[in-house]
């Protein structure tokens, strides 16, 4: 029986995001490991691997794949209640004790997560464009996996996406390198950040380094693409109100524009010990954002417990401007020029030309794509 490997395998071809040393070893620089890979061997991720001093990488598949509410990503300031096509593939930079993707993102690493086989879908890029125009969709976003070590994958469903008029979104734990975010700038319209500690040495317990991680948020945001960052709440890992408030002044010395979800933790994969993040807890990092001078702070997956930290508030007047339960818009209230239609202050982020046309109510979950 073929191996997860040995199908993975197949279904790539030569990067681009690398250079050739000697003795045909190659350098890899599609994420912040930079690994050096000899001869017949496999960087960190395991997708990406050299032969005969050439480095390929996946390509032509998926193995995960949906419509997801965009609130999921999430993405507050990008597109309010509009679909987005998600694939993911398998493989990651990463090995967080507590990931909720783990059958995709560890495979190749963790045997447990061989079932992924099953998942493989080949697929084209104008294939995976088709289905996202077929399913109403006006975002496509690279997610599930670690996008950054498929990107020449996402480059080229993104290339067909655009000409087909979408946004092309990352999902990313924001492990990159300057190379590789210049790759992308030219495709991607948001990039959503995982900003998991502010400990270097909680982050290296999940295989990163926390400067490569604040690095790629500051060149990120000068490169000019939409940030939005995510900190998942762990109780007794990074929920100090100490730490806490680290991250929202790093946060804000980058900009007090960019959005940051403070989300709630629930036990998953080799992370069981910790008790689900609580209300309170949440409301208090939610509380330590606004006290930094973070403009827009959300709290996230406790819908309906979080008051108006799931609303979208104009940072000069106050006034309502998007609100939500979940992934469900109930009402949009930004101008077609990104503007609060009471003040007229601008509203940063990606928003549609077309207000009357956006999504409110509906299911707010994610749909099957077959």
């Amino acid at each position: 029986m073929e191996t997860i490997g040995g199908l993975l395998d197949q279904l790539t071809v030569e990067g681009q995001l690398y250079e050739p040393l000697e003795n045909n070893a190659v350098r890899c620089y599609a994420c912040g490991h930079r690994c050096l890979i000899r001869e017949g061997r496999r960087g960190i991720c395991q997708v990406r691997f050299n032969q005969d001093g050439k480095l390929y990488v996946p390509w032509g598949y998926v193995a995960a794949l949906q419509i997801d509410p965009i609130e999921k990503k999430p993405f507050f300031h990008v597109f309010p209640g509009a679909d987005a096509l998600t694939f993911g593939m398998l493989g990651c930079d990463f090995h967080c004790d507590y990931c909720q993707n783990h059958l995709t993102s560890q495979a190749l690493r963790d045997p447990a997560s061989d079932i992924a086989y099953s998942l493989v879908r080949r697929l084209s890029p104008e294939q995976l464009v088709t289905l996202a125009l077929r399913g109403g969709a006006e975002v496509i976003a690279s997610s599930y996996n670690e996008p950054l070590i498929t990107s020449e994958w996402a480059v080229d469903v993104f290339r067909v996406a655009i000409d087909q008029g979408l946004k092309c979104v990352y999902i990313s734990n924001g492990n990159a390198t300057p190379e590789v975010l210049d790759y992308l700038r030219p495709y991607l319209s948001a990039y959503k950040i995982d900003l998991k500690t502010m400990q270097d040495r909680q982050y290296r317990r999940l295989g990163g380094v926390l400067d490569h991680v604040l690095e790629s948020v500051r060149r990120a945001y000068a490169l000019g693409l939409w940030v939005e960052i995510v900190t998942l709440i762990v109780p007794g890992f990074n929920d100090s109100t100490d730490e806490l408030m680290e991250a929202a002044q790093f946060i804000k010395s980058v900009s007090p524009d960019i959005p940051w979800h403070v989300t709630a933790f629930h036990p998953d994969y080799k992370m069981t010990d910790p008790p689900p993040t609580s209300v309170k807890t949440l409301l208090r990092a939610a509380e330590i954002g606004q006290e930094a001078g973070l403009n827009y702070v959300y709290a996230g997956n406790i819908p309906g417990r979080v008051g108006e930290y799931e609303t979208t508030f104009c940072s000069n007047c106050q006034e309502r401007l998007v609100e939500r339960y979940s992934y469900i818009v109930s009402r949009y209230n930004i101008t077609a020029q990104g503007t609060c239609p009471k003040c007229g202050t601008h509203v940063p982020g990606v928003w549609t030309n077309s207000p009357e046309r956006v999504h409110r109510g509906g299911l707010g979950v994610p749909r099957p794509v077959f």
